[in-house]
């Protein structure tokens, strides 16, 4: 895990205030100076696991107080190189002696949200990247060319805002669920209504392997699916950005939704199916997975009410997606009986 460094702006005469609240935790260092007759800046070093933790306990005891902010910065790498960090106290509380609960190696729950709440802000940008991508995908699959079709999954931009609805979900977060919603409904319309028009414009030949493949759904599409759901959330939660290129590959949404599109296109409505039944069974498992491991990786909201709201919500919300996943596995059933 990476480290981090909180910059955190406070009333002058509560900088002592601050050291007291950071009793029982753990810091590399904490460095104080005055930036105006008002205000003082207190500088603390942390792990990225204990950030979370750190800036609840700073924003719970200081937020009302004018003035007050938090900033979050990550930090490469420092010199001379850091050794264990001791606690803060030299006597922790009582309470301390309890074993601690374990933590998970996982961003904080701020940068979480800010990473992932660029992934739903509506743009231009973000629409040529939705008809380029799709414009390359239908080129891969119509060519049968696996190599191209790759380039059009990793520029693809739709992997962010489902796993951004999952964290919505998770937090109890209505107004980025809206958002989520709306950029991929965006997304998936555009996509879809492009792959219309170029599935009417050109030549298309069902049996191409590429196109053939993503009309054949197996159960084992939904373990896969499953498993590189889980493997997107943990590389937001951890900040490995470089392992969500092997994800939008394994989980992509674009062929499947251009294979239907192209296929409806050209009159091809039974082939289409398969088509369909592959992207909506993505989609369920990527929200589905999203949820379990935000969950299992300990993201709440920091306020009890919200917590509530954010329980109830993530309860419903695995219930319908395992409930739909189980609709689409029958459907699935069903369709390899007809075919045999």
């Amino acid at each position: 895990m990476t480290l981090r460094l909180l910059e955190v702006v406070i009333p002058a005469d509560l900088v002592e205030s601050v050291r007291e609240a950071l009793e029982g935790q753990t810091a590399h260092g904490v460095w104080e100076e005055p930036i105006s007759e008002r205000l003082a800046l207190v500088r603390i070093l942390l792990s990225g696991e204990h950030t979370e933790e750190v800036c609840d306990r700073l924003e719970g005891r200081f937020a009302s107080h004018e003035g007050f902010r938090i900033l979050l910065l990550p930090v490469e790498a420092t010199i001379p190189r850091l050794p264990e960090p001791p606690p803060l106290a030299e006597e922790a509380p009582a309470a301390a002696e309890q074993p601690p609960a374990p933590k998970r190696p996982r961003i904080s729950r701020e940068e979480l949200y800010a990473d992932i709440g660029e992934t739903v802000r509506p743009s231009m940008v973000y629409l040529v990247m939705i008809i380029l991508s799709a414009v390359v995908a239908a080129i891969g699959l119509l060519r049968d060319n696996v190599a191209i079709l790759i380039g059009a999954m990793v520029i693809a931009p739709l992997l962010g805002p489902n796993v951004a609805l999952a964290l919505a979900t998770t937090l109890g977060d209505v107004a980025l669920a809206r958002r989520a919603v709306a950029v991929t409904a965006l997304g998936v319309l555009t996509t879809l209504a492009l792959a219309v028009v170029l599935g009417a414009a050109l030549a298309v030949d069902p049996t191409i392997p590429e196109l053939a493949a993503r009309t054949q759904v197996g159960l084992g599409d939904i373990a896969l699916a499953l498993a590189s759901g889980v493997a997107g959330a943990l590389a937001f939660t951890t900040g490995a950005s470089s392992a969500l290129i092997g994800v939008m590959v394994a989980v992509a949404l674009l062929p499947p939704l251009v294979t239907l599109g192209l296929l409806l296109g050209s009159g091809n409505w039974r082939l289409a199916e398969g088509a369909a039944l592959l992207f909506l069974i993505n989609i369920t498992c990527i929200n589905l997975a999203g949820v379990v491991t935000f969950l299992a990786q300990g993201v709440r909201p920091r306020a009890w009410w919200q917590a509530s709201r954010a329980t109830r919500a993530s309860r419903i919300a695995v219930g319908a997606w395992i409930v739909l996943l189980l609709l689409l596995a029958v459907l699935i059933i069903l369709a390899e009986r007809r075919g045999a």
